[in-house]
């Protein structure tokens, strides 16, 4: 075996056993968080309303999101008439989504609670997983739907331009939306 071979093998080997050692780490420091399976980052979006990716769905496939379309009121040129309509629309899904995330983050501290109490069984922890899929399920439409309710408000022109601004453009737009203010 030949010097870089042998040195290429010696760096493979280390970093092997280096990954295999730090797998057993990888929830360390976790078990102090208030509701183990969620980030303190994680629970704020949720008790505030935030979007955190949920709607992405739509936001990627050019349906925009009322939070960005107000922050690039400017450049899309929006009508005062299309403004209102697009803050009353976000509005409206922020206060949902604050309900929704309240539930839904009682919900998980149920479950933690349960698991840190040792009252744990498999039937009281698939019901409550269940009702926590819905709840999330129920927000994510909340955002998700809006969305939708946002290409009722915008021109066709406007959602390509938001896409651009948004570096979403790589040519194989499909503008389909009909409305426009």
């Amino acid at each position: 075996m030949n010097r870089i071979s042998y040195l290429v093998f010696i760096l493979c080997l280390a970093f092997l056993i280096g990954c295999s050692h730090n797998q057993h780490l990888h929830y360390t420091g976790q078990e102090a968080r208030e509701i183990k399976a969620l980030t303190t980052q994680e629970v704020e979006g949720y008790l505030n309303g935030k979007g955190m990716g949920l709607s992405k769905v739509a936001e990627l496939n050019q349906y925009p999101g009322p939070k960005h379309v107000l922050e690039l009121a400017d450049e899309l040129e929006l009508s005062s008439k299309q403004k209102e309509q697009t803050q009353l629309l976000f509005n409206k899904m922020k206060e949902k989504a604050i309900n929704i995330g309240e539930t839904y983050i009682a919900k998980e501290q149920a479950l933690n609670q349960m698991f840190e109490s040792g009252n744990v069984s498999s039937s009281t922890v698939d019901s409550l997983l269940v009702e926590i899929g819905k709840i999330k399920g129920t927000l994510r439409a909340a955002h998700v739907n809006t969305h939708i309710q946002m290409i009722g408000i915008l021109t066709t022109e406007q959602v390509k331009k938001y896409d651009e601004l948004r570096g979403y453009g790589n040519g194989n737009s499909r503008y389909h939306h009909q409305k426009h203010s």
